[in-house]
C-alpha cells in the first residue's frame, strides 16, 4: 500500500509543468488550470522584466515540448532562454523538473538554487526543493522548504499536497496530513484519489483516537 500511494505521488509530481504566461511583456503570477493530464504551475513572483516577442515564443515551445513528453527539446529551448534572460526563476524551476525526469540531483538542485537566488519564496521553486530533499531522506528539511512555500502563497495548492504525502508516509502525522489533503481539496478542486486518502485518513485517526480512550 505504501509502495503503491509513493508511486502515484512520483508520478504526479514528475511531470509538473510550469506554465508562465507573458501579458505585456511580464509574467502573470497565481496558478492556472490544469493543462491535459499534467499539473500546471504557474506564478513567478519578482525579477519581472519585459522581453521581446522572440524570447516569448521560445519560452512557450519550451513549456509546449516539456507538456508533450519532450524534455531534451524543452531543456535546450529552456537554456537557450536563459542565455538572454537569466532573471526568470521559472525557467530555471522548469530546468530543475527536467534535471529531476533524469535522476540528476546536483542539477537539480543548481537551478533551484539559481531561482531562488532570484525570488527567495518562489513556490514553485520551494515546491521542488522540498520534493529533492524528501527523496534524499532530509524531511525536516524538505518540511521546511514546504513550509516557507504555504507560508509566503497561502494558496499555493502543490505544497499542501506534498506536506500531505510528506507527513503521512515519512512523518507520521496523519492529523497534520489531514489538515494539507483537505486544504489541497479547498484549493486545487477535488481529486478523487486525494478524496479517497482523506477519508482513509479519517479512518485511521478515529481509529487510534478510540484506542487510546480505551487504554486509558
Amino acid at each position: 500500500m505504501l509502495l503503491q500511494r509513493f508511486t502515484e505521488v512520483r508520478i504526479r509530481n514528475a511531470f509538473l509543468v510550469l506554465a508562465c504566461s507573458f501579458v505585456l511583456g511580464a509574467c502573470a503570477s497565481g496558478p492556472k488550470p490544469a493543462d491535459s493530464a499534467r499539473a500546471a504551475e504557474a506564478g513567478q513572483p519578482g525579477a519581472i522584466r519585459e522581453v521581446p516577442a522572440k524570447a516569448q515564443t521560445l519560452y512557450e515551445q519550451a513549456v509546449s515540448s516539456m507538456a508533450s513528453g519532450d524534455f531534451l527539446d524543452a531543456q535546450l529551448r529552456f537554456q537557450e532562454f536563459l542565455l538572454q534572460y537569466p532573471n526568470f526563476p521559472g525557467a530555471h524551476v522548469n530546468l530543475a523538473i527536467i534535471y529531476t525526469s533524469n535522476g540528476d540531483d546536483k542539477a537539480v538542485e543548481n537551478s533551484l538554487t539559481d531561482a531562488l537566488i532570484l525570488d527567495p519564496e518562489h513556490p514553485a521553486a520551494l515546491n521542488q526543493l522540498g520534493m529533492l530533499l524528501r527523496r534524499q531522506g532530509q524531511f525536516e528539511a524538505a518540511e521546511s522548504a514546504y513550509m516557507k512555500a504555504v507560508t509566503a502563497h497561502p494558496d499555493y495548492a502543490l505544497a499542501h499536497y506534498n506536506l500531505g504525502v510528506l507527513n503521512e508516509l515519512y512523518l507520521q502525522r496523519l492529523d497534520i496530513a489531514l489538515q494539507h489533503f483537505e486544504r489541497y481539496q479547498e484549493l486545487g478542486g477535488e481529486d478523487e484519489q486525494v478524496t479517497k486518502w482523506i477519508a482513509d485518513l479519517k479512518r485511521r485517526i478515529g481509529s487510534s483516537q478510540r484506542t487510546a480512550n480505551v487504554t486509558e
